[in-house]
């Protein structure tokens, strides 16, 4: 698996490129963006993506988790956490691209 990280600055390329925004406006576009879904997560709404995907913070109540060395009981404090969800349309491309690699693989 590994390959490339896609970056702030590699979706600002993308959208000089397909849009035809200048670059500083393209850089903007991308940020305005991200702060908008950002701070839609902090206030805990959740924010759908339509063929890409859903993110949406839940509260994790306090629990009891073990020390998997010492088998000591650990308490885990309540906190909010993040989920990514993809779209049913994205695993699909996923599982496309990957059984394509696959196939050229064997050949």
């Amino acid at each position: 698996m590994g390959g490339k990280t896609l970056t702030r600055a590699d979706l600002a390329e993308a959208v000089y490129r397909k849009v035809g925004l200048s670059r500083t406006e393209s850089a903007e576009l991308v940020e305005a963006v991200l702060d908008e879904i950002c701070e839609a997560i902090v206030r805990g709404e959740t924010v759908k993506l339509s063929s890409f995907a859903t993110f949406h913070v839940r509260d994790k109540n306090e629990r009891i988790g073990r020390n998997p060395k010492t088998g000591e009981e650990v308490p885990i404090l309540p906190r909010r956490v993040m989920t990514f969800k993809a779209s049913n349309v994205l695993k699909s491309r996923i599982l496309r691209t990957h059984q394509n690699s696959k196939d050229k693989a064997a050949k």
